[in-house]
C-alpha cells in the first residue's frame, strides 16, 4: 500500500491554495489522482473542492464567535481540538489508501515553530497512517526580490525543514510576476543562494552590530546546503510537473506502486 502525502507550508499569500490546484490538474491531465486534504480552518476552496476539510471537524470562524478568540488563538484552538480529535482525521483519510494526498496548511508559522502541533500531526501520519511525506515551502518570488525579505524567509523555510524532519522543497512561487529583465536575471541568484548573497541580504536593513550574527547564519545555511529553490509558473503545466517530479522521487511514489498485471490473452478456440 503506498500512501503519498505533501504538506503545502508558506507564509500568507505564497500561492499554497494555487500551487495545490494546479498538482490537481496536472494529475488529471496525466491519468493520475491526487486529492487535496485542507488543514486550514478558515480556508474556502478556490477550482476543486476539497476531499477532506478540517472545517467539516472545526471552524475558525465558530471558534472566534463562540469563543470570542482572536483569529490567531482561535486558529491554534481549532489545531489543538484537532489533535485531540485525530481519529476523525483517521476516519476520513481511511478510504484513500493508494491515493496522493496534498495537505493544504495554513500560513501561520507559529503552527511549527512556537507549538508543534505540524510536527505531531506528521509524525501522526507517519507512524500511525504509514504515509511517505514531503513538505514543500512556498516563498513568492516578487516577495524575495527584497533582500531583507529573502533573508526573513530562507530562515523560516530553514526553520520548517528542521522542526518538520521532513524531506524538503523550497519553491519560489509567482515566477511570472516577475516582469523586468533585470529583476528576471538577478532571481536567477536567489534559486541556488550563497553565503555572500544571504550576508548581503542580512546586513540590508540591520544594525552593523548583527553583523557576525548574520554572518554565522549565512554560513551555516551555505555550509549545510539547506535551502535551495525550485521555480514555480503555477499556470504552466511544464514546471509543475516538475516540482511533482522532485516529490515522486523524495517520497519514492513510484516504487509503492503496485505493478499492473497485463491484461489476459484472450484464448481463441479452434472450431
Amino acid at each position: 500500500m503506498s500512501r503519498v502525502g505533501v504538506m503545502v507550508l508558506g507564509p500568507a499569500g505564497a500561492g499554497k491554495s494555487t500551487f495545490c490546484n494546479s498538482i490537481i490538474t496536472h494529475m488529471q491531465n496525466v491519468g493520475r489522482r491526487g486529492h487535496i486534504v485542507n488543514l486550514d480552518p478558515a480556508a474556502e476552496p478556490n477550482k476543486y473542492e476539497f476531499t477532506v476539510d478540517i472545517r467539516d471537524l472545526i471552524s475558525l470562524e465558530d471558534v472566534m464567535e463562540e469563543m470570542d478568540l482572536g483569529p490567531n488563538g482561535a486558529l491554534i484552538y481549532c489545531f489543538e481540538y484537532l489533535l485531540q480529535n485525530l481519529d476523525w482525521l483517521d476516519e476520513e483519510l481511511g478510504d484513500y489508501n493508494d491515493e496522493y494526498l496534498i495537505f493544504d496548511c495554513p500560513g501561520q508559522i507559529e503552527l511549527y515553530t512556537h507549538i508543534p502541533v505540524l510536527p505531531n500531526i506528521v509524525r501522526h501520519l507517519q507512524g500511525q497512517l504509514n504515509f511517505s511525506l514531503c513538505a514543500t515551502y512556498l516563498l513568492e518570488a516578487p516577495f524575495v526580490i527584497d533582500s531583507s525579505k529573502f533573508f526573513s524567509g530562507t530562515l523560516s523555510a530553514m526553520s520548517a525543514m528542521i522542526l518538520l524532519e521532513l524531506p524538503h522543497i523550497n519553491i519560489l512561487s509567482k515566477i511570472d510576476m516577475v516582469k523586468d529583465e533585470y529583476s528576471r536575471k538577478r532571481l536567477k541568484r536567489f534559486l541556488n543562494p550563497d553565503s555572500s548573497l544571504l550576508l548581503q541580504a542580512a546586513d540590508s536593513d540591520t544594525n552593523p552590530r548583527f553583523h557576525k550574527l548574520n554572518q554565522a547564519i549565512a554560513e551555516l545555511v551555505d555550509d549545510f546546503g539547506m535551502v535551495q529553490f525550485l521555480p514555480l509558473e503555477a499556470k504552466n503545466d511544464d514546471s509543475v510537473g516538475t516540482i511533482i517530479s522532485y516529490i515522486d522521487d523524495v517520497t519514492q511514489w513510484a516504487e509503492g506502486q503496485e505493478p499492473k498485471e497485463p491484461n489476459d490473452e484472450v484464448e481463441i478456440e479452434e472450431m
